[in-house]
């Protein structure tokens, strides 16, 4: 399951929210699952196709694993607290959505797409790029002390440092105070008022694949939707790859409702998936 949005990002290192929503008929919302015990469950998985420079672009199929069960007192949601948090979500993205060929250089050119994604996220935030009124990256960390040995990918690329302990960067999305997001559908909800902006869209949501199914990703939208209200939002967004059934369930268990869909033609151009856009009434 993981979740991701392409809007808020540099155009050499795309990545899209599909991986975890929606559609107007859902089926039953699940009950996150916390246990003592590892589990073996269905997982989304990524597969790539060959891109350039050796970078494919992700899709998702079935698969088995064996998953982490934690304890979610574990983990702290919360808004990034420094610029080594925020590069080691930039490597959790990277880490979660694309694959890339093993070839002469491919390292080089991962940390170049990261770092230049890394650099376009410190400009949203700052408030240094046109169109977006407020971004702010929120995350889940957790101790990484506990867990060393069990995923050690995971532990060397989504580490940081904070009160003089390592911690791990283990889910991510951005909140983007804005009108629209470039090559997504258009939110329609509230109308625009002069300079008022009440809407935001989620993007770039993921967790970690070691330990999905723990309620992470429902914790990170909500903490996203308290962070929300705060700023005055009334109306939230996120867009969904139709064929997403683990992400509609979540943001449907997270009061998101269908509000529009993608053109098939549109999506082909684009060369991805077709996308639901979602609607969360945040005045309730």
């Amino acid at each position: 399951m993981a979740l991701l949005s392409s809007s808020a990002v540099t155009s050499s290192a795309r990545f899209s929210s599909d991986h975890l929503l929606l559609r107007a008929n859902f089926s039953t919302p699940r009950t996150p699952l916390i246990s003592s015990t590892p589990r073996r469950l269905r997982c989304a998985h990524l597969l790539s196709s060959p891109g350039r420079g050796g970078v494919g672009r992700a899709s998702s199929h079935l698969c088995e694993r064996e998953a982490l069960a934690l304890d979610v007192s574990s983990f702290a949601v919360r808004e990034f607290w420094s610029e080594e948090e925020l590069w080691a979500a930039v490597r959790l993205r990277f880490r979660t959505f694309y694959e890339f060929r093993e070839s002469c250089g491919v390292e080089d050119h991962r940390n170049a797409l990261a770092e230049r994604e890394f650099e376009a996220l410190k400009d949203r935030i700052s408030g240094k790029r046109i169109g977006f009124k407020r971004v702010s990256c929120i995350n889940a960390t957790l101790p990484l002390s506990p867990y060393l040995g069990l995923a050690d990918d995971l532990s060397s690329a989504c580490k940081f440092s904070e009160d003089g302990q390592d911690k791990l960067v283990v889910g991510t999305l951005d909140l983007n105070q804005c009108l629209s997001l470039a090559d997504e559908l258009t939110g329609k909800r509230p109308e625009v008022n002069g300079g008022n902006i009440m809407r935001a869209y989620l993007s770039n949501v993921c967790v970690a694949k070691e330990i999905q199914r723990n309620g992470l990703g429902f914790s990170l939208v909500a903490k996203s939707k308290e962070i929300a209200c705060e700023w005055g939002i009334t109306d939230l967004y996120v867009h969904v790859a139709v064929d997403n059934k683990a992400a509609q369930k979540l943001y449907q268990k997270s009061g998101f409702i269908y509000e529009d869909e993608e053109p098939a033609w549109r999506a082909r151009f684009l060369g991805r998936p077709r996308r639901f856009l979602l609607w969360a009434d945040l005045k309730k």
